[in-house]
């Protein structure tokens, strides 16, 4: 029997330039009187948490500030801030609610102390299996308000939180729908400062969200769930499609202009707002094959640090490993529904041409070498050697696999790897 049933849920949502003046208020809503604000040295150095734990502070709450998330969060930088955090307890004083200002690292950072100080256990109890024992939170969390500086990871409308397991070496995630913050706060001036390969990085994340949730597997085409069995991903559903395809739309007249120009408010503001659709979309309707890639590339990376970035701290930035299959994935994924793949390619490139499966994947390579991203997987240190270990990596993220219009096999990943090396 299939499904008849998709599911929709998104935070409350405040934004616009100055929204993030009010938190103050929209704190005292929630009744808050002590929070915690996470966040991490590089925002901090902004002012912008700082600026805001004074707006905060005038309404009468108190804010105790954790400033130490980690770029790209790992398990040990996460039972760091949840340290702290129980530590900030342990006077009998506690918090009441949780405010993240930062990227997607400081918001999934926030999801985590949210659930570990709310639940009992430990990280790897709640971390997706295989890799974690996925077990769901039993108590209810605190009220999470999160503000992104950076445009991309959609992490302030999602029920996930993305962390490296170091010890394995394999990213994964916590997925539960009481993860998700209860207000998002967009401003689009918290942005201006993103160096310009973080915006291509962060813009990179956002078109991934679009392209693949609106090229999900659709929510009929799965079996049918009894109501304690849905998952916060659900498929592709016309309610998601409608985020995806506004944030396209918005991509293809910003996305090149912020990259060049970072003051460039108007694009700015619109990559803000694509960044906000694309997260109610993928929110809800999943993603899929290249977000399963990206957790062993950015997991495994040896030497690799982009413009922008910290020097001394390998990385490749979570939007960066994402596009990196991207093209490849979309041709792999293109027959099993190439009415979405030829429509998503023509919103965002309206003059491209051609209905075959290298429609999309042209047109994802060609803004990818527009805004400087490197030029596929060697560039970034990999080579054939690496492949199985990429695919065993892919391979444990059947959270996000099962949502993929087209099931891939082992080879069909290696494959995808491959065709990744060098894009043009």
């Amino acid at each position: 029997m299939r499904e008849t049933v998709f599911t929709y849920a998104a935070p409350a949502l405040k934004f616009g330039a100055g929204a993030s003046a009010e938190v103050g208020h929209d704190l005292a809503t929630l009744g808050a009187r002590r929070v915690l604000l996470v966040t991490d040295a590089g925002v901090m150095a902004t002012g912008h948490p700082t600026r805001v734990a004074e707006q905060v502070w005038q309404h009468g709450i108190e804010t105790v500030i954790f400033d130490r998330a980690r770029v790209e969060p790992t398990d040990e930088s996460m039972e760091e801030a949840i340290a702290f955090a129980r530590d900030a307890e342990s006077t009998g004083r506690r918090l009441d609610a949780i405010v993240a200002i930062g990227g997607g690292s400081s918001i999934d950072t926030a999801k985590a102390v949210n659930l570990l100080l709310t639940n009992p256990g430990e990280l790897m109890d709640y971390v997706n299996a295989p890799v974690g024992k996925a077990r769901a939170p039993l108590e209810p969390l605190l009220p999470l308000v999160a503000i992104p500086t950076t445009t991309g990871t959609g992490s302030e409308s999602t029920t996930i939180c993305v962390l490296d397991v170091l010890a394995l070496k394999v990213k994964t995630g916590i997925s539960h729908p009481a993860l998700r913050p209860r207000l998002a706060i967009v401003d689009p001036q918290l942005t201006i400062s993103q160096p310009t390969m973080v915006t291509a990085a962060s813009g990179m994340d956002i078109l991934c969200h679009a392209l693949e949730s609106y090229t999900a597997r659709w929510y009929a085409d799965f079996d049918a769930k009894e109501a304690d069995q849905r998952v916060p991903y659900c498929g592709a559903n016309p309610i998601a499609d409608m985020w995806s395809e506004k944030a396209l739309s918005l991509l293809a007249g910003a996305f090149r202009a912020a990259v060049r120009d970072g003051d460039d408010t108007g694009a700015r503001e619109q990559m803000a707002m694509a960044a906000t659709f694309a997260g109610l979309g993928f929110g809800n309707a999943g993603v899929h094959i290249p977000h399963a890639n990206a957790y062993p590339i950015a997991g495994r990376v040896r030497d690799f640090v982009p413009d922008g970035y910290p020097e001394g701290e390998p990385i490749v930035p979570h939007g960066m490993a994402v596009s990196l299959t991207a093209p490849a994935a979309f041709r792999f994924t293109f027959d099993a529904a190439p009415e979405r793949h030829l429509r998503a390619a023509r919103i965002l490139d309206p003059g491209a041409t051609g209905d075959g499966p290298e429609l999309l994947a042209g047109v994802v390579t060609a803004l990818m070498r527009d805004i400087g991203l490197p030029n596929g997987l060697a560039e970034v240190g990999y080579g054939a050697g690496d492949v199985d270990d990429l695919v065993a990596g892919a391979t444990q993220q059947q959270r996000l696999l099962a949502t993929a219009p087209k099931a891939p096999t082992d080879e069909d990943l290696a494959r995808v790897f491959v065709a990744s090396m060098e894009h043009w």
